[in-house]
């Protein structure tokens, strides 16, 4: 779609929103981001799952004209788009090491004659000096790189192939470019400005609350069935059920389905044809439960996902807050329940310690752990320790296990002041285990070497356990009492809270035995809103249609049209094209293609009610 030069805008962009993609108005953040594109800015977004990071650079690709280039780290993710796309009627690329050289070649054509407006690469191919060397030659208008806390070193995903993106400023000095992540903590941010832009960039981060989704945690003991019994108070609705191995994927879903639930595997290690059959039987069918390693959910659509369940310790809070974000999305009330147990963190630490990266890699990895599982045995408001681990202050929430059945926990004043006391004697740049050996008077090679067996904390902590004091450190942490450096060497140091702590003007309490004690039962979600009164029926009817057409054009069904766009074309009940062309995120394109098919199923179904 082209857009006249002269049209202002504000005026070109609302309108590629409505004509191509069917979209009436912006979500919050989107317009932002795009006027400080097409003004020629850099951008650095951080987004929630869900806010519609895709459209705040594909918006201003159509307006801008020329070449768009988008660098994502995931193939199938990258197909997916550039389907989606190319049913809007956007011309887009794929060029990547799934395709055959006939299609990368046939792509490459169109790129280079000006045919294609948004191609998607993978960084390593992007960086290559044969693609760059090429691409300089054409009208690159616009540079958007996805998934972009994988650049920085303080992230938990660090990738060393998108340590080269850093070089594109100076290859395409005049193009502007977008950074986009849903999880990115301060650090990460303040780096990912520093690699990619110099420090020259707009930052639009968008609040990272979504208080419809209740957080709870559970002791894990017999996890199948603790799932079992989650997954039957959320009868008849749609889940995501993540587990730490493919095997146990396969595993717990064949015991859901021995226990009459509808459950569905879905792991790298299965076929691309069988994934996609799972994975539009969940877009498709309500009820349906996914048991997913964390290859599932980029890219995924799905608003009535009721709940995310965690039969294991994530890798970071910002993988949590990422999977849990696939929840809920319709607003309706939600649930995000973890099982979290003594094996998880010592799988998790083996994960790391095994992984071949270097040490100061591993020693952050170990330090964000920590931090999760700071949060995980936290006595305080969970909203309030996951917003602040984003830098957000949040009031305690009320719907949080912590908030709502009050967990056991203690008075940890005189605790937490012996430990702030050691962090500080010790000169506020030590980690966890050397203060707990000075708290524990452990004369350690380290400890000797700095004289810390001279100080006055020395000992002080020796009526407590070092499983015990490591739990406080970790939730002291958590509740914003100590700062981690996590861009340096992972040393603690009091938090301006901590001193009001130490100096008797606030409160710390801790949970008692948080591994181990029992937690009472589960507050079941409320479903009363959303959907209701909404014909199921005529739902159900259109979702088979999108699933025809998905697999007559052998993409997923999501692409098709989101299950968003069924619901408003369910309850519009469109008769003619005009009327169909107001539902939703149907842009012109589709309205083409799939206007008559969906029209003469919604009047199938009403002739049928009537006859």
């Amino acid at each position: 779609m082209q857009i006249a030069a002269s049209m202002p805008a504000e005026d070109s962009k609302r309108r590629v929103l409505k004509d191509v993609f069917g979209f009436d108005d912006f979500r919050l953040g989107q317009a932002a981001v795009m006027e400080a594109l097409l003004a020629g800015h850099h951008v650095l977004a951080v987004m929630p799952t869900g806010a519609g990071k895709s459209l705040c650079y594909q918006v201003p690709a159509l307006v801008l004209g020329g070449l768009t280039i988008v660098v994502s780290p995931l193939v199938a993710l990258m197909q997916d788009q550039v389907a989606a796309l190319r049913l809007a009627g956007v011309a887009a690329d794929t060029i990547n090491s799934s395709l055959d050289r006939d299609a990368n070649v046939a792509a490459w054509r169109r790129v280079a004659a000006g045919q294609t407006r948004l191609l998607y690469l993978a960084p390593e191919r992007l960086m290559t000096p044969r693609m760059l060397e090429a691409l300089t030659k054409l009208d690159v208008r616009l540079i958007a790189i996805d998934e972009a806390h994988c650049i920085s070193q303080w992230g938990p995903a660090f990738r060393r192939e998108y340590e080269e993106l850093s070089r594109l400023r100076g290859i395409f000095p005049d193009v502007p470019i977008i950074a986009l992540t849903a999880t990115a903590d301060e650090t990460t941010r303040t780096d990912i400005a520093a690699q990619l832009f110099d420090g020259r960039v707009d930052t639009v981060v968008l609040g990272f609350d979504r208080p419809n989704i209740k957080l709870s945690i559970e002791p894990k003991q017999d996890s199948k069935r603790q799932l079992l019994n989650f997954v039957q108070r959320h009868a008849g609705r749609s889940g995501i059920v993540y587990c730490l191995s493919r095997k146990k994927t396969e595993e717990m879903a064949a015991f859901l389905e021995r226990n009459g639930v509808r459950a569905l595997a879905y792991h790298a290690g299965m076929s691309k044809d069988a994934r996609e059959a799972n994975q539009n039987a969940f877009m498709t069918l309500s009820g349906v439960v996914m048991l997913a390693t964390i290859a599932f959910g980029m890219g995924i659509d799905k608003p009535d996902v009721a709940y995310v369940f965690h039969t294991d310790l994530p890798g970071s809070l910002e993988a949590y807050y990422q999977e849990i974000g696939r929840a809920g999305r319709d607003g309706r009330a939600a649930e995000a329940h973890m099982l979290f147990g003594l094996g998880d963190i010592r799988m998790r630490r083996l994960f790391i310690d095994d992984e071949g990266a270097p040490a100061e890699h591993k020693r952050r990895a170990h330090g964000r752990l920590d931090t999760l599982i700071g949060y995980c045995e936290t006595a305080q408001c969970r909203r309030q320790i996951l917003l602040g681990y984003f830098g957000e202050s949040a009031s305690p929430c009320g719907n949080c296990d912590n908030c709502l059945d009050q967990a056991p926990h203690a008075d940890g004043d005189a605790e937490a002041r012996i430990i702030l006391a050691a962090i500080t004697q010790t000169g506020e740049r030590f980690g966890a285990a050397h203060v707990v050996d000075v708290l524990l008077g452990h004369e350690t090679e380290k400890v000797l070497a700095r004289n810390h067996h001279r100080l006055a904390s020395f000992g002080t902590g020796v009526a407590h356990k070092k499983s015990l004091l490591l739990s406080l450190l970790r939730q002291l942490v958590a509740g914003g009492f100590l700062t981690l450096d996590s861009a340096g060497h992972g040393g603690l140091a009091v938090a301006e809270k901590g001193r009001e702590l130490a100096r008797g003007e606030a409160s710390f309490r801790y949970r008692v035995d948080a591994r181990q004690s029992s937690r009472g039962k589960i507050r079941p979600v409320d479903t009363a809103a959303g959907t209701e009164g909404l014909d199921s029926a005529l739902l159900a009817a259109l979702k088979a249609v999108r699933l025809r057409l998905a697999r007559e054009r052998q993409v997923p069904a999501f692409v098709i049209f989101s299950d968003r766009t069924l619901i408003d074309m369910a309850e519009r009940c469109p008769r003619d094209l005009d009327a169909f062309a107001a539902v939703n995120g149907v842009g012109a394109a589709k309205l083409k293609d799939f206007g008559e098919i969906f029209l003469g199923a919604i009047a199938a179904h009403q002739s049928g009610l009537s006859g």
